[in-house]
């Protein structure tokens, strides 16, 4: 009989009765041998014919009520001690790694990816409960959308988090600035984030747009919300999410000039033409201090946040200019776009065009894109400026293989859709090849616009930069091997085999990459084949049908739609 103790097997002592019988007589020896002999042969037969013993029960089956005393019992938990102590903790807590225990052992695949794979199939989908760092939640947990002031104040305090994680590894080395960041955001705010993504309220088919601008020290950023809304057919539409990075000391290096940066929101909101929409609601704000600035991808994280259900979303840096009655032109050129989710997209012209005169051309188109040849870039896909192709201006959007980070404007799903990443932090490269692949693995079609809607302000050699901020919250020189180290995981997610998962240090660099990945609509091998990159042997080869017009390989039903 064996015994089920609190961890392990142990089997009792069986009593021997052979050893209590009575001796034979001498003279039954004989007939007592033979039975004995006749006894061996047939153990023996029936030795053969047993089928062997099987371990189902360490599959779920009903344990055998009786053992061998002569069979090894093995203690459970030896099949664990050689793990790393993280993965035995996941273990104890019944959050089994499942089928993929020998891929966290030996790397390739993080302890975090298997057990959201395990969680997506169990049917929770992106936004489960069961994220990292946080345990799972009650089934009971709130399911209504957050409101603004539950997103504000938990960026706010996990600002304040990164904050003193920033003074407390003022020091460290470009891995331990990753290292420091990555458990800030694996603890608090991945979990919030997906939390956020259940929650993220529906989209409304009310005409509203949802403009995205992320300031980073910007004189100019006023004048860009003014002009957004003195230029809009519809303002009391539009709602903007500002993520305002400042200096805010009495001595700011800003060249020559000192004194705290100029408070873009005060400035807005105190004006005559402003105070309306401010009181309104129209203006959502998240102020961050120069020195916890992330770059201008996670800024745009940040203002995603923000977004409270909008039809429809748009992104632009904080220096532009509007042709008047921008917003209506958007949306008619997102409807007449032949695609359900359209995202028009291109490299403004410089904001000393006068758009209003340019608006019989149409608008230029982006193209080009090259493999970056310095030691700083990793050889990330790098695009190229806009270009005017056509000679006709048509009511219908052309197709482009990519997206601007500076201007774009799409179908608000995109932000459920192709959520951003908050393992991105401290980028200048990278971010717009991934979210072109990303949109259209998701099933976004890319497109020009027809006409030029908004100029950008490119000469802006004397304003601060951000990498100057993260050499002086960190050490000078730090963020050029810091950013060339987290865009592994851009490249990773692209198919460079340099950055191929089993290549990868650390593999915090893979946490939860899946749950901001490709989409899986369409093909990632499609899309690089279209748009004529292959990150493989970092060679562009010219496709023509963006520079022609044409609709791109697999489109040509649209072909009637371009033919002038």
């Amino acid at each position: 009989m064996f015994h089920r103790g609190t961890s392990y097997l142990s089997v009792g002592q069986r009593d021997d009765d052979d050893s209590a019988a009575p001796s034979s007589s001498p003279s039954s020896n004989g007939s007592f041998l033979r039975g004995i002999g006749c006894l061996i042969l047939i153990s023996c037969f029936l030795f053969l014919i047993t089928p062997a013993p099987n371990n189902n029960h360490h599959n779920g089956a009903k344990v055998p009520e009786q053992l061998s005393p002569h069979r090894r019992i093995v203690d459970p938990r030896e099949r664990t001690r050689k793990l790393p102590v993280r993965v035995q903790s996941l273990l104890a807590q019944s959050q089994i790694v499942g089928d993929h225990l020998q891929e966290v052992k030996d790397g390739s695949k993080t302890v975090e990816e298997a057990i959201h794979q395990n969680v997506n199939k169990q049917g929770s989908g992106i936004g489960s409960s069961a994220h990292i760092g946080a345990g799972a939640l009650s089934r009971n947990a709130k399911s209504a959308p957050m409101t603004l002031n539950e997103i504000l104040a938990f960026l706010n305090s996990f600002v304040k988090k990164l904050t003193a994680s920033n003074v407390k590894n003022k020091h460290a080395t470009f891995h331990g600035i990753w290292s420091a960041y990555h458990d800030l955001v694996a603890k608090h705010l991945y979990p919030w984030d997906q939390e956020y993504l259940r929650r993220m309220p529906p989209r409304r088919q009310d005409g509203s747009i949802y403009l995205s601008v992320v300031s980073f020290r910007d004189e100019f950023c006023v004048e860009t919300l003014k002009d957004a809304f003195n230029k809009a057919k519809n303002p009391d539409n539009l709602f903007i999410g500002l993520v305002q990075q400042n200096c805010e000391d009495e001595k700011c290096r800003r060249g020559s000039n000192v004194g705290p940066d100029p408070d873009c929101y005060h400035l807005f909101c105190s004006s005559s033409m402003g105070k309306k929409f401010c009181n309104n609601g129209q203006i959502r704000l998240l102020r961050m201090k120069e020195a916890e600035s992330l770059g201008p991808y996670m800024a745009r994280y940040f203002a995603s946040k923000l977004w409270m259900g909008e039809q429809w979303y748009m992104q632009i840096d904080s220096h532009m200019s509007f042709l008047q009655n921008w917003d209506a032109l958007s949306i008619q050129m997102l409807e007449k776009a032949p695609s359900e989710k359209p995202v028009i997209s291109n490299l403004p012209p410089p904001n000393t065009s006068n758009l209003q005169e340019k608006i019989a051309v149409a608008a230029p188109r982006l193209c080009g894109a090259v493999f970056a040849t310095s030691d700083i870039e990793g050889q990330i896909v790098r695009l190229e400026r806009s270009y005017n192709y056509d000679r006709i201006k048509l009511d219908t959007p052309r197709f482009a293989p990519f997206v601007a980070a500076g201007y774009l404007i799409a179908h608000s799903d995109m932000l459920r859709d192709v959520p951003f990443d908050p393992f991105l932090p401290y980028l200048f490269l990278g971010e717009e090849i991934l979210l072109s692949a990303r949109l259209w693995t998701s099933g976004y079609d890319i497109f020009s616009p027809t006409i030029s809607l908004v100029g950008h302000r490119y000469e802006r050699n004397q304003q601060p930069k951000f990498w100057e901020a993260i050499h002086m919250a960190f050490t000078n020189g730090v963020h050029n091997p810091l950013q060339m180290l987290v865009l592994n995981r851009i490249k990773q997610q692209l198919g460079y085999p340099e950055s191929a998962r089993d290549m990868i240090k650390p593999k915090t660099l893979l946490t939860a990459v899946e749950q901001y990945s490709m989409g899986h609509s369409r093909s990632l091998d499609e899309y690089l084949k279209i748009v004529g990159l292959n990150v493989s042997l970092k060679e562009v080869t010219y496709t023509a049908w963006c520079e022609t017009g044409q609709p791109p390989p697999g489109f040509e039903k649209h072909n009637h739609l371009y033919n002038s």
